[in-house]
């Protein structure tokens, strides 16, 4: 029988192991927009909350380790963000993958938003989109940022599934 590669991570490692890649990745979308000048879009704001919320329940999970009921609770968080912060993803990715007749018009910033329309209607335009988000700027192995957020919210989403099942201390 084959042994599981993870047979010699605790929870807490896999929790704190999630808040280290959460904490990478943001890291790495501060060094492409301070240092590379790619400005987020109000759609790659809102994948960096989901990132961060997720890196604050990885954290306080690996801090706590907590037992069979309280492990479920964080992994049940924990893929709740992941959900969250996937569904925006994808939102982005679909965006950028539209016909270019087919793009929004580019629409006021999130700081404008945020100052002028209540928290709901926000929400709401921001996941509409807008033309710039359908920008694609920065990429690797050909897949844009938003691309490579969708697969590490899938990731990230696995490990918390396997952490709802783990049963390990």
């Amino acid at each position: 029988m084959m042994n599981s590669p993870t047979r010699f991570l605790s929870r807490r490692m896999i929790y704190l192991i999630g808040f280290l890649a959460c904490a990478s990745l943001i890291s790495f979308a501060l060094y492409l927009q301070h240092k590379l000048g790619e400005d987020p879009c109000a759609l790659c704001i809102f994948q960096r909350v989901a990132v961060i919320a997720l890196g604050v329940v990885f954290l306080i999970a690996g801090l706590h380790n907590p037992q069979a009921l309280g492990n479920r609770v964080y992994a049940l968080f924990a893929l709740i963000v992941t959900l969250i912060g996937g569904g925006i993803a994808a939102r982005h990715v679909w965006l950028q993958h539209l016909p270019k007749d087919q793009v929004p018009e580019c629409g006021p910033g999130l700081s404008y938003l945020v100052e002028t329309q209540p928290w709901l209607q926000v929400f709401k335009n921001v996941l509409q989109g807008s033309g710039e988000c359908a920008e694609v700027g920065w990429t690797f192995l050909r897949l844009s940022i938003p691309e490579w957020t969708l697969i590490c919210f899938v990731l990230f989403a696995i490990v918390a599934i396997f952490q709802l099942r783990n049963r390990r201390a």
